[in-house]
Formats: C-alpha cells, sequence, structure tokens
C-alpha cells in the first residue's frame, strides 16, 4: 500500500487540497495559481519521485505570502500522515545538484525536532513577480509542521533562477532518501526508540 498523506487547509486567507503519495512516479498536478512555485514544486516531485497533488485559492491579490506559506504547512502535515509511524525509514537524506553554473545542497533528518537552516543568498529578489525571500517561508512553514530538520546550502550559482532550481531539485532527491524504506531496518530508526 502506498504512504499518502491528504491535508485540507480552508482559512480566511487559503483554501488548499494536498494528497502527497511517498512511493510514486513523480507525477505533479500543482495549481497554487504562484507559476514560479508550481514550477519548484513539480521539479522537488519529479525528481523525488513523490506524487503531489495541489489545488489552492489563495489571497494572492495581496501577495504570494499565504499561498507560499499554507503550502508549506500542508505539505510538513501531509508529510508526517504518509510517514505514519516511521518504522524502518532510512530518516536521513543528502544530495547536491547543479543547475548550470549553481550548485545547492539539502540535508534532511526525520529527526521529530523542527530546525531550518538556510544558507541561500541569489543576487535578484524576485523572479518575476515571485519573491525568492518566500523559498525559505515554505522550507520553515514545512520543517516545522513535518517536525524534520532541514540545511539548505548554495555552494555558489550566478543565475538567481538556476540556484532555486539546484535547491528544490536537491530537496526532492533528499527527502526521497529519507523516506525510503530500508529493508534491514525493523523498528524506528532511533536509539531513542522514538521519532
Amino acid at each position: 500500500m502506498k504512504r499518502t498523506g491528504i491535508v485540507k487547509r480552508d482559512t480566511k486567507e487559503t483554501n488548499i487540497n494536498l494528497k502527497l503519495v511517498l512511493d510514486g512516479r513523480g507525477d505533479a498536478n500543482i495549481k497554487t495559481k504562484v507559476p514560479f512555485f508550481d514550477h519548484m514544486l513539480t521539479l522537488m516531485t519529479k525528481h523525488g519521485l513523490f506524487d503531489l497533488d495541489i489545488s489552492s485559492k489563495g489571497d494572492i491579490e495581496v501577495d504570494d505570502h499565504h499561498t507560499v506559506e499554507d503550502v508549506g504547512i500542508c505539505l510538513g502535515e501531509a508529510l508526517r500522515k504518509a510517514l505514519g509511524d516511521k518504522i524502518g525509514i532510512k530518516r536521513f537524506g543528502y544530495a547536491k545538484l547543479p543547475m548550470d553554473e549553481a550548485l545547492g545542497e539539502v540535508s534532511i533528518d526525520i529527526s521529530g525536532r523542527a530546525f531550518l537552516i538556510f544558507n541561500v543568498n541569489a543576487p535578484a529578489k524576485r523572479i518575476k513577480k515571485f519573491e525568492v525571500q518566500l523559498v525559505e517561508e515554505f522550507m520553515r512553514a514545512f520543517v516545522n509542521t513535518a517536525s524534520i530538520t532541514l540545511h539548505v546550502n548554495l555552494i555558489y550559482g550566478k543565475n538567481t533562477h538556476h540556484i532555486y532550481e539546484s535547491i528544490f531539485k536537491a530537496f526532492g532527491k533528499a527527502l526521497d532518501k529519507a523516506v525510503a524504506i530500508d529493508a534491514r531496518q525493523k523498528a524506528i530508526p532511533s536509539t531513542k526508540g522514538i521519532l
């Protein structure tokens, strides 16, 4: 049975329906009405081999902040649901991926502790209308809700689009490794016995 998390979030700022299948094929059906964000989530999904469906209505006439942050909350909650008791997962994931001149690095620990390190300083502050600072807000919302440790580092890069593309691809790959089942692991992967 495929590990799946389904989340519905309805606030005065956003209405989001999200379905995450960890054991997927990389199929993405993402409609947040924030085009660059949709592109990045599609990359993450494709390279993480998840299946991800998102439909979102948000107050994007104000700005994209509420939509981006709330998608992060929903994705974190869906991950928690899909992982269930976490028995047998590899727990740790790491990826360092290039996109032309940019090199992004992501490390994940499904630790039960929310912590984010985000070392990314891109040259441009916007890609079209999208404020790139919202990527950190998305990651923080995801981490806090999923209760994971996430380190995101830009090793180097000049083109802002390439920088964030390398990061989201690495995010997908690292998350795929962390949630993968290890046939040798018959328990929760922690000396504490809990994550």
